[in-house]
């Protein structure tokens, strides 16, 4: 044991002086390097100036604005083999090619009522919104939901986005529901939107289903989902609505 102890003092002791000697060479390539960053940045713009040289009236001009689509299965693209062909996704190519600055965020979760987009409401509010687009009510009326909730929630939506986001632009997109339905339900159900539409000076979309809604041809086997197709006539419809507000920016 001792023989063993002799020899591990034997490699041990010579390394704090190898260490101490590395260090003294580490400090000395700090200190040669330092002047040498001090010399480069004396020739190197500053930051501000830097800024200056990247940030153009093109850049600012290009800066992204968001429109967000918050809605149930219509606008989370139900049925459809690519959400790239849901409504949301055609207004993003059409404001794309027109170079209008907008990002298209969907935000549509299928079988939504506006008791669960309410629930959802604060955490979507946490990012910034130039355009908000509410799509809900279909699954009330489904339900058959009293009409009293259904504007409750509704209402309850708008408030929330103008406390968050005074400047917030929103746009209420309106529902029929079919005529199975009964049609003092369904006359008293369409007039909700309308109502709430006026009541608190929002853009209007009557009905975001127009000249889709009961074409068996645009729409998916049950009878309720566009198709692609129908998805296409659905965007043009919010377009209607949506396009004066994104070219007067």
């Amino acid at each position: 044991m001792a023989e063993n102890n002799q020899m591990l003092s034997k490699i041990l002791d010579p390394m704090p002086y190898k260490i101490l000697k590395f260090c003294y060479f580490i400090l000395a390539f700090v200190l040669i390097s330092c002047g040498e960053d001090q010399k480069k940045s004396s020739d190197s713009p500053s930051v501000s100036e830097a800024e200056e040289v990247t940030t153009t009236p093109e850049v600012i001009k290009k800066s992204t604005k968001t429109i967000l689509c918050f809605g149930d299965s219509i606008t989370a693209g139900y049925g459809l083999e690519d959400t790239a062909d849901a409504y949301p996704a055609v207004l993003q190519s059409k404001i794309e090619s027109l170079d209008l600055g907008y990002t298209v965020i969907n935000s549509g979760v299928s079988g939504e009522t506006t008791a669960g987009g309410r629930s959802r409401l604060g955490w979507i509010l946490n990012q910034s919104v130039d355009i908000f687009l509410l799509e809900l009510g279909a699954n009330d009326g489904l339900r058959g939901i009293p009409l009293t909730e259904t504007r409750a929630n509704l209402q309850a939506i708008i408030d929330a986005i103008r406390q968050k986001s005074p400047d917030t632009k929103i746009i209420l997109a309106g529902m029929e529901l079919p005529p199975n339905m009964g049609q003092d339900y369904t006359a008293e159900f369409r007039a909700v939107f309308a109502d709430l539409a006026k009541e608190n000076n929002l853009a209007f979309i009557p009905f975001i289903l127009k000249d889709v809604g009961g074409i068996p041809e645009l729409n998916q086997n049950d009878g309720i989902h566009p198709t692609v197709e129908g998805h296409k006539i659905v965007a043009e419809n919010v377009w209607e609505v949506l396009e004066p507000m994104v070219r007067q920016e």
